[in-house]
């Protein structure tokens, strides 16, 4: 084998267990003979203490970008304010939309109420709350933008379709919270919908998130492929890792157009690092993804089967080792040389993984159409006394106002207190305030907006964030108000 044909990937190494479960997972690699060459970086915990608040240096970024494909132990992010989610920042940062996880059963070896569980889930990875846009507007109040765009949503959609395509997959599940916001989850949901119809050969439904997540927990089996927001599909795949059997036995890949990495879904757990107990295979199985993302699936099907046979063995790491159910407690060397010494073997109970190449994912966005956009408001957020309730703030913005727009609602958490006063509600030091030049939705131009905002400004009245109230190709675009 020359160097010719091995592929030059990037390895990161993490902190707590990381160092104990790359080292078995890569003398895994080399005694199955992948075709891979290292480079090695250090992320993670000693980055962050040494002052890069991102976790990585600009010289790991640098052949980060040139190898392309990462495989990364877990890290360790110091407690307090400042540092950055590196995992978040590489997705971002390298256009990493989509992080697949496969979730398994292996019983009857690894104990589950679910023998039968073999869901993927496909989360979008970019965008939601994850975006990490955040600002303390009073000493009350702070927001967080859930950011949710079309593009994003459909790319994200669009791939899971292709992942089932590719991979035999019969169904393809939907999670959102569009019951409630309508806007951003019921963008996502409608364009499923819209992607689902060119895939007439696989099934597709729709749960809303809640008892879309508790149905993973009472009953995952149900489930093949589900495809959700950044935020569920955190949530929901730790779920469907623990009712498979351990979180500690799956790994991820998170795949962009150019680049993708490749890791183990649990976390450092400093508590047990350096004592040889820590089970590697979430780690394995991420190398596993990576090998068939790379075009090596004849190797990580040697690597896979040797890692059901050694399950079958009853060889076990202790926290999946159960008294009737495992033959040895093994540590986490002894559990890398049993699957090494059952390379080339394939499992007897679990069905043997078939070396299949990977396939082509077509992944092509449409264009967003022009929309026609009308402004027939804005939403004035406020810094104000409510201790003794609007009626003080009311006509300020009244007599602010008068001869500019008119002062449609107020809203204190989302409810209405102006012109409906909800006295049973309790009130923060900042309102939204709702202006427009009718009721009935007429256009405003920006220079009312303009002028508003002096007018405000002189009342001394502090504007803390403003938003705009459109209408897109006739429909309205904005939310109303509880209560309105």
């Amino acid at each position: 084998m020359t160097a010719d044909n091995k592929k030059r990937i990037t390895i990161a190494y993490g902190d707590g267990i990381g160092p104990e479960i790359m080292d078995a997972t890569l003398r895994i690699l080399q005694a199955a003979e992948a075709r891979l060459e290292y480079d090695v970086i250090e992320v993670g915990e000693k980055q962050y203490l040494s002052g890069n608040t991102s976790g990585i240096s600009d010289e790991a970024w640098s052949i980060l970008k040139t190898n392309k494909v990462l495989l990364k132990s877990p890290i360790t992010t110091p407690q307090g304010g400042g540092y950055k989610s590196l995992n978040v920042t590489m997705r971002k940062m390298l256009g990493m939309f989509s992080n697949v996880r496969p979730s398994r059963s292996y019983a009857p070896y690894v104990r589950t109420h679910f023998p039968n569980i073999d869901m993927v889930i496909v989360r979008e990875n970019e965008e939601d709350l994850y975006a990490g846009i955040e600002y303390q507007q009073t000493p009350e109040v702070v927001h967080t933008i859930k950011l949710i765009t079309r593009s994003g949503s459909e790319k994200i959609i669009r791939y899971a379709f292709e992942y089932a395509r590719a991979n035999g997959r019969k169904k393809v599940t939907c999670m959102t919270k569009d019951n409630i916001m309508k806007h951003t989850d019921g963008m996502f949901h409608q364009l499923f919908n819209e992607v689902a119809a060119e895939y007439p050969e696989i099934a597709a439904d729709h749960y809303i998130i809640d008892i879309g997540a508790a149905r993973i927990a009472d009953d995952p089996e149900r489930f093949d492929v589900i495809v959700t927001l950044n935020l569920y599909g955190d949530i929901i795949s730790d779920i469907a890792a623990e009712v498979s059997g351990s979180v500690g036995l799956c790994g991820s890949a998170n795949i962009g157009d150019d680049f993708a990495m490749f890791e183990a879904i649990h976390g450092s757990a400093p508590d047990i690092a350096g004592k040889n107990i820590a089970n590697p295979s979430g780690l394995i199985n991420a190398a596993c993804l990576m090998l068939q993302h790379l075009g090596q699936a004849d190797v990580a099907a040697k690597i896979e089967n040797a890692l059901l046979k050694t399950l079958e063995d009853g060889i076990h790491t202790g926290e999946i080792y159960k008294e009737g159910l495992s033959v040895q407690k093994a540590g986490t060397r002894e559990f890398a040389d049993a699957i090494i010494a059952r390379l080339g073997q394939k499992p007897q109970h679990f069905k043997a993984i078939e070396n299949e190449q990977s396939k082509t994912l077509n992944i092509t966005v449409r264009p967003t159409a022009p929309a026609e956009m009308t402004q027939v408001g804005v939403d004035v957020y406020v810094h104000a006394d409510m201790a003794n309730g609007p009626a003080e703030l009311v006509e300020k913005l009244k007599s602010a106002c008068e001869g500019i727009l008119k002062l449609k609602i107020v809203t204190n958490r989302g409810l209405v207190v102006y012109p409906k006063a909800l006295s049973e509600s309790m009130l923060t030091d900042q309102s939204r305030c709702r202006f427009m030049k009718d009721m009935d939705y007429s256009p405003i131009s920006q220079q009312q907006v303009v002028d508003l905002m002096v007018a405000l400004n002189k009342a001394g009245l502090v504007i803390n964030k403003t938003e705009g109230l459109y209408f897109m190709n006739g429909k309205r675009a904005f939310s109303l108000a509880q209560g309105e």
